[in-house]
C-alpha cells in the first residue's frame, strides 16, 4: 500500500532518496578522509549495507528491552524482528501460523520461523526495485510478489527458485491470489490496469484497462473466486465479475479520500476498506445494504491516514494500521476500537493477525515486524471499562418517555429493563455492526424488541421495546415472538 506523498502516489518509480534511505556516498559529513581511510570506510559501508541478508543475524528485541520508546500494556508482550534493511511493504501469517512471510523495499522476501525469530528462506536477487505486495498460495507452496520493476513474479517456497515472470507495463502496486489457487491478480499503474492471469501457466486471461480513474492501491479476490475488488486514489470501490467480465458494483465517493487497502470477511459477505480520511468502512456487500444506506464507519482510532485494514478469522476484529505509526484493534459488533498499539518508529504499512487471535503482526518504514501477543487483551483495564460502558446504555421511550436500560451480561446478550417499573421488558442478541436478530418476548408483554434488518438498525430507536424507522409497521406475530418491519419490508 503506498504511502500518502509516496513516489507511487506521484506516479513515478521511487529511488532511495525517495524511500528515506540513507546516502552511502559520505556526501553531506563535513570529514576529509585519507586514501586508506576512504578505503576502509567504503568497505565497511558496504558490508553493512549491501551484504547478504544471511550474513547479518537479524535482532530480536523484547518489550524490556525499549521501554521508554513504547506505550503498550504490560499485558501485551511483543517481539522486534530485525531482517530488512528498508520499508517492510507486506505481511502474513503462514502455515497454520507458525511462520512468517514478509517483502520490502530492499528487494527481498523473506520466510521467518515464528518460534525461532528469524529468517530461514530468504527469496532475492530477482526484483531489481522495491517489492510492494506478497501473497501465498492456499496450500503455501507458492508466493507471489509484485513490484516497481513492472514485475509479477512467483516463487517455489521449498526451494526459493522464481518459477515465472509476467512482464507490466508499468509498476505494479498489488497482487493477491485467489482462494482456490487458480488465479493471481495485480494492479498496474499504467492506464490504472487490472490483470488476471493464470496461476500456473502465467497466461493473461482478463485485462482492465483503465478500471479507476488514478493509481490501484489494492486489489483482491473475493472468497468465491468469481469476483475481483479494487481500490484507488480515485476514492472508488469496484467489484468485476469475472463471469460476466464486466464491472458489477461501483462505489464512488466511498471515502473523503484515496482508499489504501480493502479486505473481505472469510465469507466474503463484508468488505472493509481503509482510506487516508482516517478511517475504516465495513460495506455489506452479500445484500447491497450499503446502496441504500452509509456503511458502518470506524473512526477515531487513527490520528493520520489508515494504510491497511484486516479482518479475523471469524470476523469479531478488525486489525488497522496508521501514518501514525500504530496499530488499532476494532471490535466489528460494537464498532468501535478496543486498544491500540504504539511502539514503530514510523508508519505501519501492513497488518495480519493469526487465526486463533492471539497475535497480531504489524510491518513498518521503520524496516522492522513486530509481532505482538494480545491473548489477554480482554484483561486490560481499558478495554474492560470501554467494554462496561457500552453495555450499560439508557435509552427513552418516545411515547411514555419512560427510561430503558440496556444491560450487557456478555459479548452478545442484552437486557431492556424498564427503570421505573424495575421489570425486564425482553431479551436478545446482538448480531454484527448493531442488528438486532431477534427478541425473545415469552416473559414480557411489552418486550416486543424487533428483528432489525442491518440496514434499519442505525435508524431505529427503543419505543416501549419496537423497533420504530417509519409511521407504519407491518407486523409477523407467533406464539412467543413479534416480528417488526418497516412501510414494504417484512
Amino acid at each position: 500500500m503506498a504511502a500518502p506523498g509516496s513516489a507511487a502516489a506521484a506516479g513515478a518509480v521511487p529511488g532511495p532518496g525517495a524511500l528515506g534511505r540513507p546516502r552511502s556516498d559520505g556526501a553531506g559529513t563535513g570529514t576529509v578522509l585519507g586514501q586508506v581511510e576512504l578505503r576502509i570506510f567504503i568497505q565497511l559501508r558496504l558490508l553493512l549495507s549491501y551484504s547478504p541478508s544471511w550474513t547479518k543475524p537479524p535482532k530480536i528485541i523484547s518489550r524490556e528491552n525499549i521501554p521508554k520508546l513504547c506505550s503498550v500494556p504490560s499485558q501485551i508482550h511483543f517481539e522486534i524482528l530485525r531482517g530488512h534493511s528498508d520499508t517492510v511493504s507486506s505481511c502474513h501469517f503462514c502455515f497454520e501460523d507458525t511462520k512468517i512471510l514478509s517483502c520490502s523495499y530492499d528487494r527481498t522476501v523473506k520466510l521467518w520461523d515464528v518460534d525461532r525469530g528469524f529468517p530461514i528462506q530468504v527469496f532475492e536477487e530477482e526484483h531489481t526495485a522495491p517489492i510492494s505486495e506478497c501473497n501465498l498460495t492456499p496450500d503455501d507452496r507458492r508466493v507471489v510478489t509484485s513490484s516497481y520493476d513492472n514485475t509479477v513474479k512467483a516463487w517455489d517456497m521449498e526451494t526459493g527458485k522464481m518459477l515465472w515472470t509476467v512482464e507490466h507495463e508499468g509498476i505494479v502496486t498489488s497482487c493477491n491470489i485467489s482462494c482456490d489457487g487458480r488465479y493471481v491478480i495485480s494492479g498496474s499503474e499504467k492506464e490504472n490496469t487490472i490483470y488476471v492471469f493464470d496461476a500456473e501457466s502465467a497466461t493473461v486471461v482478463s485485462r482492465i484497462q483503465g478500471h479507476h480513474k488514478s493509481t490501484i492501491t489494492r486489489c483482491c479476490f473475493h472468497p468465491d473466486n468469481q469476483r475481483v475488488t479494487s481500490v484507488s486514489y480515485d476514492k472508488t470501490i469496484k467489484l468485476w465479475d469475472m463471469t460476466t467480465r464486466s464491472t458489477s458494483i461501483t462505489i464512488n465517493e466511498g471515502h473523503s479520500n484515496a482508499i489504501s487497502d480493502c479486505c473481505f470477511t472469510s465469507d466474503g459477505h463484508y468488505l472493509c476498506t481503509a482510506s487516508w480520511d482516517r478511517s475504516l468502512k465495513i460495506w455489506d456487500i452479500k445484500t447491497g445494504e450499503f446502496q441504500c444506506h452509509e456503511p458502518v464507519s470506524l473512526s477515531q482510532g487513527h490520528e493520520g491516514s489508515v494504510s491497511s485494514c484486516l479482518f479475523s478469522q471469524d470476523a469479531s476484529l478488525v486489525v488497522s494500521g496508521g501514518y501514525d505509526k500504530t496499530i488499532a484493534i476494532w471490535d466489528t459488533e460494537a464498532g468501535c476500537k478496543k486498544l491500540s498499539l504504539k511502539g514503530h518508529w514510523d508508519w505501519v504499512t501492513d497488518v495480519a493477525i493469526s487465526k486463533n487471535k492471539k497475535w497480531i503482526l504489524s510491518a513498518s518504514k521503520d524496516s522492522t515486524l513486530r509481532l505482538w501477543n494480545i491473548e489477554k487483551m480482554d484483561h486490560i483495564s481499558s478495554v474492560t471499562e470501554s467494554r462496561k460502558a457500552r453495555g450499560s446504555k439508557i435509552a427513552q421511550c418516545e411515547e411514555c418517555e419512560k427510561p430503558f436500560l440496556c444491560l450487557q451480561r456478555s459479548d452478545s446478550e442484552v437486557i431492556s429493563r424498564n427503570l421505573k417499573a424495575g421489570k425486564i421488558v425482553g431479551t436478545g442478541h446482538v448480531t454484527a455492526w448493531n442488528a438486532v436478530k431477534l427478541w425473545n418476548t415469552k416473559k414480557s408483554k411489552n418486550g416486543m424488541m424487533a428483528r432489525m434488518a442491518p440496514e434499519w438498525a442505525g435508524h431505529c430507536v427503543l419505543q416501549h421495546g419496537h423497533s420504530k424507522k417509519a409511521s407504519k409497521h407491518l407486523r409477523k406475530e407467533d406464539k412467543n415472538r413479534i416480528w417488526v418491519g418497516s412501510g414494504a419490508q417484512t
